[in-house]
């Protein structure tokens, strides 16, 4: 069955099938509010942590996907480099780092206008490529930051896909 099939219901509000989702796949979640659900997502490389917001304004699913990374300061600047060259081989979605908070971030956001309703595979698909996107460039990130490789030298890591599901 797919996760399509377990609603009948068009009017269901983009979180409740993000809830119904983190059920299905066994994720630590918590449901922040009406419109936001935050998640914990084990992989290979750590877990990570994935929340999920509805705006009704501007009629967008946003997500991001955040791990902890502490890049010592004199590295920040291969880092910066480095996120720019992996956001040239994402498609759908965007690395950023966050200092202040010592997080980097896949951001991603579904734009729903006109009343349009997510799929439960599109949500899903959603959530199954951040987390592969993280998975793909964190061994890259880490060589970055910690191994004095350039970015570039870093980034040959990430050029096959990463195995393994979400």
């Amino acid at each position: 069955m797919t996760l399509s099939e377990q609603y009948l219901d068009d009017d269901l509000h983009p979180i409740d099938i993000v809830e119904h989702i983190a059920e299905h796949h066994e994720w630590d979640f918590d449901r922040v509010g009406e419109d936001q659900i935050a998640m914990a997502v084990d992989a290979q490389w750590r877990t990570y942590s994935i929340t999920l917001a509805w705006s009704g304004y501007d009629e967008t699913l946003r997500m991001i996907c955040t791990f902890e990374m502490e890049p010592p300061e004199d590295r920040l600047p291969e880092i910066y480099e480095g996120l720019n060259l992996v956001n040239d081989q994402c498609w759908a979605g965007a690395f950023s780092y966050w200092k202040a908070q010592k997080l980097m971030v896949y951001k991603y956001g579904l734009v729903l206008t006109g009343g349009q309703v997510a799929s439960p595979e599109q949500i899903n698909t959603m959530i199954s490529a951040a987390v592969l996107s993280a998975e793909r460039y964190y061994p890259a990130f880490q060589l970055m930051a910690w191994a004095d490789r350039t970015p570039a030298d870093a980034l040959q890591v990430a050029i096959a896909e990463a195995f393994g599901r979400a």
